[in-house]
């Protein structure tokens, strides 16, 4: 007799199995800011009481940086001690703004906990950013404490006297001579009270817990104002799809928990700055895993760190991963303990996702895809594991709570099934608008509604992201979507990596162009490429022009190419020709 293998369980099925009433992730409607949403019921729900919660794990393993590292308890005391300093000795109070700016350092995640039990708004600045940069920011956001490294202080301290109230510099992991005026981290810890209580203060779901400055490749940065219903509705977001994937991989009942189990650990590429990071930072502590960082990308230390650590998953920009999972290929035995890799930040090229699930790794390893902005405080969208294989080019469904439309920009009228439109999203993880910007608010929300930016589709509830709204190409009326082309030319092994862009023809309006950084030691030609995408694409999205380049393309801190730094250099050349 012949037995059929059964279907796996349904993904969207056990979202809503989970999110029930009286399930551990249970939704219903609330009054939120005036809207109706669909929020999370049960579980944390503000950032403060994920941050009382964190000495309950004891001695695990918290946070490894280097050769250092932290268990739960340590670093439950040192938030209570810090939260209690920066109230008592700063003055801060609920609704102050704590300023952050630095690499990928441990001291994070104590400065993240102490702002959520004491109710300040935190506000991490992009380690990138130059002097007047970090200026304008923190003009903006009008911190009472800077906390820094020492290059973000060194680059800071000249302009304390111009800011409002001229906040106190504190200096992290200085080493040196202290920026002018600065107070060193290393003192401030060593007179906390290791016994002290976190201080009592009421915080509640819709206060403002952070404000996070968009990566301002259109302009200035504005500061998106999230509150702690944003962040933890990220969070139980998170952990919901985690029960899911593991329900799946259980055979459709979640697992009954084994403390005899693997620590859940990862390390974090992205900038701890990003609401990409800020997630990472959330969920390791929400879930009681175990966070690694590293004070700049590096491959060779990466994959020592995952192996000495023995990491079970890595997150970070696809430009970033797809370095790794090369790697991989190269060095499989070093990448044993992988289960997943978390991608975000940038569009994600399909192929890299399928050589995720291709067998690259000595051990299947899931590919994830958050997609989300600052704006919406990370992923309102997620793809993983066999539906991410089958459907690599969608950012998948979105996440419980959240509601998407297509619209028209220029009507703002909803668009049909399948039709490509701006996505606009409504729901609980969007942020309430930008920090001291009234007009940016009113022209990216609509009644709740953020419109993204960006050109999407949907079919059959599954979500698909073609473009940047401003990234199109119009060519002699056709439109090219940009994303779509570089993901053909990703698809060539001797490209390394690809920026595709539009620069005015007088007889099209416009022709695309495609910047493109080789491999190392691929013979490429402009030839070749152009047959490749057109053995793909229709002719007309065929890039007229191809630009070679030795260098690295431009990006933000995100991941994001930085297409206005190139178009000028660009138009410049293919104009020579």
């Amino acid at each position: 007799m012949m037995t059929s293998t059964p279907e796996p369980p349904d993904r969207q099925a056990l979202m809503r199995r989970f999110t029930a009433p009286g399930a551990p992730f249970e939704i219903g409607e609330r009054l939120v800011r005036g809207l109706t949403m669909r929020v999370f019921t049960t579980g944390p729900q503000t950032l403060r009481d994920i941050a009382l919660s964190i000495g309950a794990f004891g001695d695990r393993p918290f946070v490894a940086y280097g050769g250092e590292r932290w268990t739960y308890a340590e670093q439950a005391a040192i938030i209570a001690g810090l939260a209690r300093c920066l109230r008592d000795e700063y003055g801060l109070r609920k609704g102050d703004r704590l300023a952050v700016s630095m690499r990928n350092y441990p001291e994070w995640t104590p400065l993240f906990w102490a702002s959520a039990q004491l109710g300040t708004v935190l506000v991490p600045l992009n380690a990138w950013w130059t002097g007047p940069e970090l200026q304008y920011a923190l003009a903006d956001a009008t911190p009472r404490v800077i906390v820094a490294d020492a290059e973000r202080a060194t680059l800071i301290a000249p302009y304390l006297s111009e800011l409002d109230g001229e906040p106190a510099l504190i200096e992290e992991r200085g080493g040196g001579q202290p920026a002018a005026g600065a107070r060193r981290w290393e003192d401030l810890l060593a007179s906390l009270d290791p016994a002290a209580e976190p201080p009592d203060e009421q915080v509640d779901p819709d206060d403002d817990a952070t404000i996070l400055y968009t990566s301002g490749t259109t302009g200035r940065p504005k500061g998106a104002i999230g509150t702690h219903r944003n962040h933890v509705t990220n969070l139980l977001n998170t952990a919901l799809s985690a029960l899911v994937s593991a329900t799946i991989v259980n055979g459709g009942e979640p697992p009954a928990p084994d403390p005899a189990a693997p620590q859940p650990a990862s390390l974090c590429t992205f900038p701890l700055f990003h609401i990409a990071g800020i997630t990472g930072l959330g969920f390791t502590a929400l879930s009681g895993s175990r966070m690694v960082t590293q004070y700049k990308w590096n491959l060779d230390e990466a994959r020592k760190i995952i192996q000495a650590e023995r990491l079970s998953g890595v997150s970070g920009v696809p430009s970033v991963l797809r370095q790794l999972v090369a790697d991989a290929a190269e060095h499989p035995g070093d990448y044993e303990s992988l289960l997943g890799i978390a991608m975000g930040g940038a569009p994600i090229p399909p192929d890299l996702v399928t050589r995720i699930g291709g067998g690259t790794f000595a051990m299947p390893v899931a590919a994830s895809n958050g997609y989300g902005l600052t704006e919406t405080t990370s992923a309102v969208v997620a793809n993983t594991g066999a539906d991410y294989q089958a459907r690599p080019d969608s950012v998948g469904r979105p996440a419980a709570g959240t509601d998407v439309r297509v619209v028209d920009p220029a009507t703002g009228e909803d668009v049909g099934e399948g039709e490509v439109g701006e996505l606009w999203f409504y729901g609980p993880n969007i942020v309430r608008g930008y920090w001291n910007n009234p007009k940016a608010t009113a022209e990216a929300f609509t009644g709740g509604w953020f419109h993204t930016g960006d050109l999407g589709r949907i079919d059959d509830g599954w979500v698909y992201v073609v473009d940047r709204l401003k990234d199109v190409v119009i060519r002699g009326g056709e439109n090219i979507y940009c994303a779509e082309v570089e993901a053909a030319l990703f698809e060539h092994p001797g490209i390394d990596d690809v920026a595709v862009l539009g620069v005015p023809d007088p007889r099209n309006g416009e022709e695309a162009v495609a910047v493109i950084v080789p491999a190392a030691g691929a013979d490429l030609t402009a030839d070749e490429v152009r047959r490749h995408v057109g053995e793909r694409l229709a002719a007309f999205k065929v890039p007229a022009y191809v630009v070679l380049r030795s260098e690295p393309l431009p990006r933000t801190a995100s991941g994001k190419v930085l297409k206005r730094d190139l178009r000028s250099a660009v138009v410049s050349e293919v104009g020579a020709r």
